[in-house]
Formats: C-alpha cells, structure tokens, sequence
C-alpha cells in the first residue's frame, strides 16, 4: 500500500471509530507484506521490505489522523447539543397549556392520541410505549403531596421490581484490637435476618361533579391529583406506622429458622418530661435523625407536662414531631396500647416503588351516570417494612 493509499484511507473516515479502523487496515496490511519477504527468504535475511516513509510525509500523514479526529469531535459535539436542543424543546411541548389540556383529556377519556400527537411534534415519536409523558406540573404536584405527608418523606425509598429483600443484624461480634505478635483474632459469628418488602397496590376513589369533570386541564389535574396523591401517601404512612407499632420486643426466629422481623423496645409509660429522652435512650447507635409520631391529641399531654413543670425543657428533645391519627390519642388508648413512636425512619424504614414515584389513574364515568357524578380511581404499587433492629422505640399506656 503506497503512501497516497494511505493518506486516502485516513482521510475516508468520518468518525474516531472509522479512523481506528482506518489504522487497523494499514497495520494488517503492512504484517501481511512483512510475513510475505520473510517466506521468500532463504538464506541470507533480506532487507526489510517496507516502503521509507521521509518525516515530511510522516508529518503529513499525522496531519491527516488530527484532521480526522478533530471533524470526530466537532461532529460528537455538534450531535449532543442537537440532543439537548431536541430535550429541551420536547419539555417545552410537555409544559405547554395545549398539551396539558390533552393530557386531561386523557385521563378523562382514557384516549391518548391527542397527547401522543403534540408530543411527537418535531419527531419525538414514543412508539407504542404505554408510557405517556407527563407535564412537570404533575411531578411538582405529586412530590408536593408526598412532602406534606411529613412521615413518608423522611422514608428511604427506592424503585426495585418486584419483592425486595432486605437484610439486617441479628447478632455479631465488636471490632476488637489486635497488638503485634499477639494471636490471631476470634473469627465473628454473625447472624443475619431478612425482611421482605412485598409490595401492594394501593387504591383510592373519588366521585366529581360534572361541574369539576368541566374543569379545564391545568385546574382539573390539580383537583385530582392532590386530592389522590396525599390520600394513597397518607395511607401508605399509617400502614408503615401500623407495622412498627405491632414490633416484638425481642428478635425471633420463624418455623424456618430464618429472622424475618426487626425488634423495638418499648416503654410503658405515660406522657412527661423525660419520656422521650428516654425512649432515644432504647435506640441502637446507627439511629441519627430522630423522629416522634404521635396522634395530635397526645401532643397536648405532653404539653400539658410541660406547662405543668414550669417549661424547664422541650418535652420531645428538640426532635422532629410528625402527627399520624391512625395512632391512638392518650387518653383513648387502652392500656399497653402504643400511643407513640419514636426513631429513625431513614435508617430504620424503606419504601419500595417498583413502578415509579407516579401515581396511575382510572376514569368511570358510568357507573354514578344517573347521579351525575365521575369516578376516578388513582393507584400506586408500593412496599414499605421496618427493615433495621432498634430503629424505633414504642411507648405504650400503662395499665390501669
């Protein structure tokens, strides 16, 4: 292969990947003619056949290479920012108040052209994917719903399909210190649990007016996405405070050997000073960002000891107090009943969304038609276990 070869081979290629290939020909190509002289040698070796290259060709021919490599760059530039520009004009179609008003229409209808036809303008074609786009008003309106929950929003959460297992301590040894020359170090015997975050689908039902069905897009999605989306979280909050105040005292093994529940300490103790000190007092050390749940009439208990002490200190020890009345009031709880309770819900919990952070939604317009009334059912697959040992101290009420 001449020079000129080369150098037109080089100068063929459009991109990095072409230019590496480019090279791999020539080197393939030299081998070939270096393995052919050294068959037609004999006796005496032969001069190396390979033709001089001078450094002005050699110069050139490298030119040639950074030319190639540079029009690679400038066309990978130019293709990302073609991308981004593509990106940014679909979220504009996303966001706009047409698109909104048929993205209402979807849910009313359940017909999804319209919305698949506005957001394939400029070439955004999704296909057939059941997925459509929502506009970012939706997200802005569901992450809302879910902050003003309060309890779900300080829940690790994470999108794994189907169950999740989880492990956690059982039991092990400390790190000890090991002195040069000393014997080994005892190997730990560590036993370890496994909880199993199964998720649900958890459901909720509203009925409109004709009047709010009649709502345009950006004032209807609102109404109904509020509406349902705190609902299903407020939900899936009281089933995870269910769960923690239904913990055993003590971790213990199923049928199958296996431990597949964390444990909490609990006290039995009414409302006072000195109460939720000592219930961060029952935590394992891994707990930091400590929580109280309490149903807020027994927020006024103990306020009430408060009051009653003078206001010496804060009764809840400068913890965050999330309200959730799906847990009993103080002073309606039956004895040994868990009123509150207290720990880390980022270390000791975990949701599972293995759908997504969306919320899906299921329009009936027939079953209330003679009611003049629209059902609207909204839907989030979910799973969410206490999932670390003495993550969360229960107080119950003391017996009479």
């Amino acid at each position: 292969m001449t020079l000129e070869e080369k150098k037109e081979l080089i100068n063929s290629a459009n991109s990095l990947e072409e230019l590496e290939e480019r090279k791999a020909q020539i080197e393939e190509e030299e081998n070939k003619v270096e393995e052919e002289v050294k068959e037609e040698v004999t006796e005496e070796p032969a001069e190396e056949v390979k033709e001089e290259i001078t450094p002005e060709e050699e110069r050139s021919l490298l030119k040639d290479t950074q030319n190639v490599e540079s029009r690679s760059a400038e066309n990978l530039e130019l293709r990302s920012i073609e991308r981004k520009e593509k990106m940014e004009e679909k979220v504009e179609v996303r966001n706009s108040k047409e698109y909104i008003e048929a993205f209402a229409n979807y849910i009313k209808t359940g017909e999804d052209k319209e919305v698949r036809a506005l957001i394939t303008t400029g070439g955004y074609a999704t296909g057939n994917s059941a997925t459509v786009e929502v506009p970012d008003m939706v997200y802005d309106i569901v992450k809302t719903a879910w902050e003003r929950e309060g309890l779900m929003a300080r829940v690790r959460n994470i999108s794994v399909k189907g169950n999740l297992k989880v492990q956690f301590e059982v039991s092990g040894g400390a790190a000890v210190i090991h002195q040069e020359g000393n014997s080994a170090v005892t190997e730990e015997s560590l036993v370890l649990g496994v909880v199993t975050l199964t998720p649900v689908s958890i459901k909720k039902w509203i009925s409109l007016s004709d009047e709010v069905v009649d709502m345009r897009g950006e004032e209807f999605l609102r109404y109904i996405y509020d509406e349902l989306t705190y609902r299903i979280a407020k939900k899936c909050a009281d089933t995870l405070v269910g769960k923690i105040a239904a913990l055993p005292a003590s971790l213990t093994a199923n049928s199958d050997g296996v431990y597949d529940e964390v444990s909490a300490n609990k006290i039995t103790k009414a409302p006072a000073l000195g109460l939720i000190a000592e219930a961060i007092a029952n935590l394992s050390d891994e707990t930091r960002d400590i929580t109280v749940v309490i149903n807020k009439l027994t927020y006024a208990n103990f306020k009430a000891a408060q009051y009653a002490a003078g206001y010496p200190v804060d009764p809840f020890e400068g913890a965050t107090v999330v309200f959730n009345n799906s847990l009993p009031a103080y002073d309606s709880a039956s004895a040994t009943n868990v009123y509150a309770i207290v720990g880390d819900f980022n270390h000791g919990a975990l949701a599972n969304y293995p759908s997504g952070e969306g919320i899906s939604m299921k329009y009936d317009d027939t079953t209330l038609m003679t009611s003049d009334l629209v059902r609207i059912l909204g839907r989030r697959y979910v799973a969410v276990e206490p999932v670390a040992d003495k993550s969360f101290t229960l107080i119950a009420k003391p017996g009479v």
